[in-house]
Formats: C-alpha cells, structure tokens, sequence
C-alpha cells in the first residue's frame, strides 16, 4: 500500500456514518458487574492502528496497582510509575507479554509497548496481594463497565464479534451488526467465580525493601 493511501482510508473510518453501542452486564445473581472488558472487533475491515501517542498508566500506590482491569489496543504503551515509598518487583509470565521490572524503586517509571493481544496479568514479587489485568485488544472499540455493569462504545456501522470478559467469569464472544446512526444495546449474564485473591490486610505495616 502507497504511505499516502493510509491517510485517506483514515480518514474516510472517521466520518463514517457511527453507530452507538450499550451494554448492560449482569452476575447470575442480577448484581451488576463493574470491570467486564467489552470490545467490538470488526469483521468486515481492519481495525485502524493505534496512535503512536497512545499510552496509559498502572501505577503502583499504596501497595496496590492503580487499576484491577485495564484495556489497551494493542500496540499501546503502558507506564508502571512506582509512587509508593517502597520498592516493587513487577513481573507477568502472560503469554502475550512475559516481562519483569526487578527491584523497582520508588519514583522509577518505566514503559512497555504491547503489541500482542490477548491477556497479560500483572502481579508483585514482593506484595502477593497486588494484582492487575491488562487486556489488550486488537481493535480501538472497546469499553470497561462501570460500577452499573455499564459501558457504551461508539464505533462505524458493520459486522462484529462482541466479546466480554471479566476476571471472574467466562468469555463471551457472538457476532452483532450495528447499523447507521442506531443505537444498539445488549444485556449480557456472566457466572462468576468467586473471589479469590489474596487481600492485604487492613492496618498491615508498610513491607518492601
């Protein structure tokens, strides 16, 4: 493909005609889920690449990652700036992206690019309790639900499959069409698992090296 054809496909994904996508998760129990990833990956054209600027951040404060569930298109960078007072040792033997950051001081902030999709858990050497998941995506369409079991993804008119995952539940994947300037919406059940991460105990002493 010639360099200047690239910005006019572009282009023409941006003004095409956009549709709106809802979703709604709900546990078994009807309970809302917050933090199911939702992604809409096109299967009639290719998903547009990842600005080159594109980054976000999981930090490390107060002994815990910033964030529990963190969704990327692949290709992003991710910073991992420490601002706790303590050292980390963060580490993932994910598939997608097996990578360490030994003996990580406070105020370091190093950065990784991942381009693999798929899911890469993110844990503490140091900290057992402390655990992150990092979905990375390969399409810009996607959202996280919030503390309603919400999320809402504007995306151009065409075929999908939807996917749905949570840390706690099994994925979900089924194909949808989203039509010119409609608004779609879809109401989903997930069986969770029950939670079984380690927990810091509440008034446990700063540890670290």
């Amino acid at each position: 493909m010639k360099p200047a054809i690239l910005p006019l496909l572009l282009a023409t994904a941006l003004v095409a005609p956009a549709a709106e996508f809802s979703c709604a998760i709900t546990s078994s129990k009807g309970e809302p889920v917050a933090d199911a990833v939702v992604s809409l990956v096109p299967l009639d054209v290719s998903a547009p690449p990842v600005p080159a600027t594109a980054q976000v951040e999981i930090a490390q404060q107060g002994q815990e990652f910033s964030t529990y569930v963190t969704v990327v298109q692949a290709g992003t960078k991710v910073v991992f700036p420490n601002h706790d007072t303590v050292q980390h040792h963060v580490y993932s033997l994910s598939k997608p992206k097996k990578f360490e950051l030994p003996l990580y001081n406070p105020g370091q902030a190093e950065s990784l690019v991942f381009d693999i999709a798929g899911l890469v858990t993110i844990g503490c050497n140091i900290h057992d309790w402390m655990i992150s998941h990092l979905v990375v995506v390969p399409t810009p369409w996607f959202a996280k639900t919030d503390a309603q079991g919400a999320g809402t993804i504007t995306a151009p008119a065409g075929r999908y499959r939807l996917e749905i995952w949570h840390p706690r539940g099994a994925t979900i994947a089924k194909e949808i069409t989203l039509k010119d300037d409609t608004a779609s919406r879809e109401t989903s059940v997930l069986t969770l698992k029950p939670d079984r991460r380690v927990r810091r105990a509440l008034g446990a002493k700063s540890t670290g090296y």
